[in-house]
């Protein structure tokens, strides 16, 4: 009985103690951080979606972006804004670290955060709409242009208003490319901090009031408050990584190498199954980038004449018009400005690549067909056949320890003697006598 007791006992302590636990981290504040480097895509945009929803749902102080990028593509910059004003807790946004830059698509984002701070040695700024044609980094139409640009200031303007920011400064950053350095930013109210670091960042928002989607208004205590980092998944940066432009291109190359491999050498199964690989990721990486159609054609054109290379005997002419093909759709392949543009080396070196693999290729068929036939009749011609019984001018030889019928070209020819097969008609052979 007292064993019971004393079990009991023990048991309702360890109870006590675990709800203690838990009801200390419930009450013990967390800050959520997101890092968000490089081009703004919807790979980064799903990512600064899912750090948010975790924050809600676990009740964060705020969420902390720490944002560092060139600009990027529109459309994943307005969902990214979306989600930072919809958001249920406080979102800042940190342009860190020191040397880091919130350009184009970054402005909009930076601008859209309850509060705004940023790294000092960093800048803000440049967010004139690029030329989004069908062809590429060109200029946009003026009419078009006009259009772009009026759509993207009224969109800055509204954000900036509504987080009581310099609203003609934000306009200035569309229309006319302003940027501006951290202390320049803070004395011109686009930002509300500037913090040499994440700590000191985290002591600032301390007791800021922020005004939510609503009007409600939420005071940040932030001060013991757990940092959570929250980084991406190892899918969601590989998924990063490959919508590279570069990365994507280079894909795109592997999987035509890869095929085409095959193809030329049947059975091989590896480069194919690499090639296939290469193919999926390659459509993914052009699914979130900003394809030129013309490119994308004039790429599947250079390997519609790669593979008829292999089963025509043009003799290059199919290669090379490939390779003009594959050269000029690699160039205008992405559209949206410098940020989506291949690297120029690079298609040099992999159109160099492609170019010597079918060198190769030519070569060998080149070759194929200077050497002499090793089936059918065509195989017997010129070899050498031993007679068995004299040629008179018809009789037998011996060939390859067969017998065959033979007629002689040369005059008669006796038993035991050599001669060369000339042709054959009908199972029989003619044939020379060996000089």
């Amino acid at each position: 009985m007292l064993k019971t007791i004393r079990v009991l006992l023990l048991t309702f302590l360890l109870l006590i103690a675990s709800a203690s636990v838990l009801t200390a981290r419930a009450a013990t504040p967390a800050i959520y951080v997101l890092q968000a480097t490089g081009i703004v895509n919807p790979v980064l945009a799903d990512y600064i979606e899912r750090g948010i929803a975790q924050a809600e749902k676990d009740n964060a102080v705020a969420v902390i972006i720490q944002l560092d990028t060139p600009g990027g593509l529109d459309i994943s910059m307005r969902d990214i804004v979306q989600n930072i004003v919809n958001a249920r807790v406080p979102v800042v946004v940190y342009v860190s670290p020191s040397g880091a830059r919130a350009a184009s698509a970054g402005v909009f984002i930076t601008v859209a955060a309850h509060v705004a701070a940023m790294a000092p040695n960093t800048a803000i700024g440049a967010a004139h709409p690029v030329a989004i044609g069908q062809q590429g980094a060109q200029e946009i139409p003026p009419e078009l242009a006009e259009k772009v640009v009026n759509d993207a200031a009224a969109y800055i303007r509204s954000i900036a208003q509504a987080h009581g920011r310099n609203i003609e400064w934000a306009e200035k950053a569309v229309r006319e490319s302003v940027s501006a350095t951290e202390q320049e930013a803070l004395d011109l109210n686009v930002i509300d901090m500037v913090a040499p670091d994440l700590n000191t960042i985290i002591s600032q928002l301390d007791g800021k009031e922020v005004t939510m989607l609503g009007g409600a208004k939420v005071t940040l205590k932030t001060v013991g408050a757990t940092v959570n980092t929250l980084p991406m998944t190892a899918m969601e940066q590989f998924l990063y990584a490959i919508s590279d432009p570069n990365i994507a291109y280079l894909l795109l190359t592997i999987a035509t190498l890869g095929i085409l491999t095959e193809l030329s050498n049947p059975g091989l199964i590896f480069p194919g199954v690499i090639g296939a690989i290469s193919a999926l990721l390659a459509f993914f990486s052009l699914g979130v980038l900003p394809v030129n159609y013309a490119g994308i054609l004039l790429i599947v054109l250079a390997f519609g004449l790669f593979i008829a290379e292999l089963f025509t005997a043009s003799f290059g002419l199919f290669t090379a018009g490939g390779i003009i093909a594959l050269l000029l759709g690699s160039l205008i392949l992405f559209k949206g400005g410098p940020l989506f543009q291949v690297n120029p080396w690079l298609i040099g070196t992999l159109t160099a690549v492609i170019a010597g693999f079918f060198v190769i290729v030519i070569s060998q068929i080149i070759r194929s067909r200077r050497l002499p036939a090793t089936t059918g009749w065509e195989e017997l011609i010129g070899k050498p056949a031993v007679v068995k019984i004299a040629l008179t001018p018809e009789g037998m030889v011996l060939f390859r320890g067969e017998r065959w019928k033979a007629v002689s070209e040369s005059g008669p020819v006796p038993a035991g003697q050599e001669v060369i097969i000339k042709r054959v008609d009908s199972l029989k052979l003619y044939v020379t006598q060996k000089e």
